[in-house]
């Protein structure tokens, strides 16, 4: 793959990639809570965000996207459109989470469809939350209507609330869809504690299950698999937001849910902060291809108050197991790839040792979204001490 770059050079004289704003706020718009994909058949990079009135979530009104097809010229994104807009009943579209099915060559676009603000549910634990999507076929520029499958996990009776990602889910190398989310639970006389868990789908998107949930304190989060096979063999990584101090990283394989332990600690910003996870061919060139990966994760690494992240970084693990089920997580130092005011992010793996992380961004505060694209090699020599 081979791409044109707009450079600007910082103060030490290095040359640096220029992200590229691509849904930027004015009077009246703002945009939050990137999802980003790229279809490697298509040769192209898909960005969602929520568009929204005001900062604040309930004031959110429609998820847009912004298709890129040349990839050559990384600054030419197409006109943002509006996918899935409020309805005039008051529900309204958000956490937009992507995934893609091989099997049915189908993009599905996943959200909560609601109309309460969180405060109120978790307060009256009456979950207003529900489950939808929006597909979209290969080589067609239309979005179909939002299918819900609330009905079909009885589950959600018994929630406070629930959210999905955001950011991307995953399909594994056995085929199993698996789009990350995290529900409040707890009985009418309980704070409702939440935990993260998935939903999943082994029949190409017709049919939704839920996967236990993580034990520890935990929500917004993105998972990978790190070892997988075509006979269900799996091992998924889970990279979870907590409340501060150290975030939740977990595995999911066949005997369960458990909390790692024993893995590089990676520090949690006071409050918490969502951000994103994946795998991507081994660098190396002895390593055999599809079967040895390493994990990328993007997160801000400092903050100027509670609410005001900074810094957003990412770090690398080129040795994430150990053996089959067993981790051995080494997390790098951070290469901070968006200075000053930063907040959610995703990532994705385009190819050739390319990546893309859609975040959020802003002078003053992160309310618009700009996508930033680099190489290993960039990565390699932006952490400090970095050694495979």
């Amino acid at each position: 793959v081979y791409f044109r770059y707009t450079y600007r050079y910082s103060k030490s004289g290095e040359q640096r990639v220029e992200k590229q704003i691509i849904f930027k706020s004015n009077d009246g718009k703002v945009f939050r809570i990137p999802a980003i994909y790229y279809n490697e058949n298509e040769k192209k990079l898909f960005a969602f965000a929520e568009k929204r009135i005001s900062r604040d979530d309930s004031d959110a009104v429609a998820l847009v996207m912004s298709p890129k097809s040349n990839l050559i010229d990384l600054f030419q994104w197409s006109k943002p459109k509006e996918v899935m807009k409020k309805c005039t009943c008051g529900y309204r579209p958000m956490n937009p989470c992507v995934v893609y099915d091989k099997h049915t060559e189908t993009l599905f676009l996943f959200f909560n469809y609601v109309n309460e603000t969180q405060w109120f549910q978790l307060k009256h634990h009456l979950n207003m939350a529900r489950l939808c999507y929006i597909t979209k076929k290969k080589n067609d520029d239309k979005w179909s209507e939002f299918i819900e499958l609330t009905n079909q996990v009885p589950e959600m009776n018994n929630w406070s609330t629930f959210a999905v990602g955001p950011g991307h889910g995953i399909q594994t190398d056995s085929g199993r869809m698996i789009v990350p989310a995290y529900a409040y639970i707890g009985s009418e006389d309980e704070k409702p504690i939440s935990h993260a868990f998935y939903f999943y789908s082994d029949d190409y998107g017709s049919t939704w299950k839920c996967e236990e949930m993580l034990s520890e304190i935990s929500t917004e989060c993105e998972m990978t698999e790190v070892f997988g096979s075509s006979n269900g063999d799996s091992l998924i990584y889970c990279n979870a937001r907590s409340l501060g101090g150290q975030r939740v990283q977990a595995k999911i394989n066949k005997s369960g849910v458990s909390t790692l332990t024993t893995v590089t600690p990676l520090e949690e910003v006071h409050n918490g902060c969502q951000g994103s996870v994946i795998s991507f061919p081994a660098q190396t060139g002895d390593a055999k291809p599809n079967e040895e990966k390493w994990l990328l994760f993007s997160h801000p690494t400092n903050q100027r108050s509670d609410w005001e992240r900074l810094d957003l970084g990412v770090y690398v693990s080129t040795s994430p197991v150990r053996s089959v089920g067993e981790f051995n997580l080494v997390w790098s130092q951070p290469w901070v790839i968006n200075q000053g005011t930063s907040g959610y992010s995703d990532l994705t793996y385009i190819e050739d040792g390319w990546f893309a992380c859609l975040m959020e961004c802003g002078e003053k505060s992160a309310n618009e979204i700009a996508c930033r694209v680099f190489s290993y090699e960039e990565l390699l020599k932006g952490i400090p001490d970095f050694r495979i």
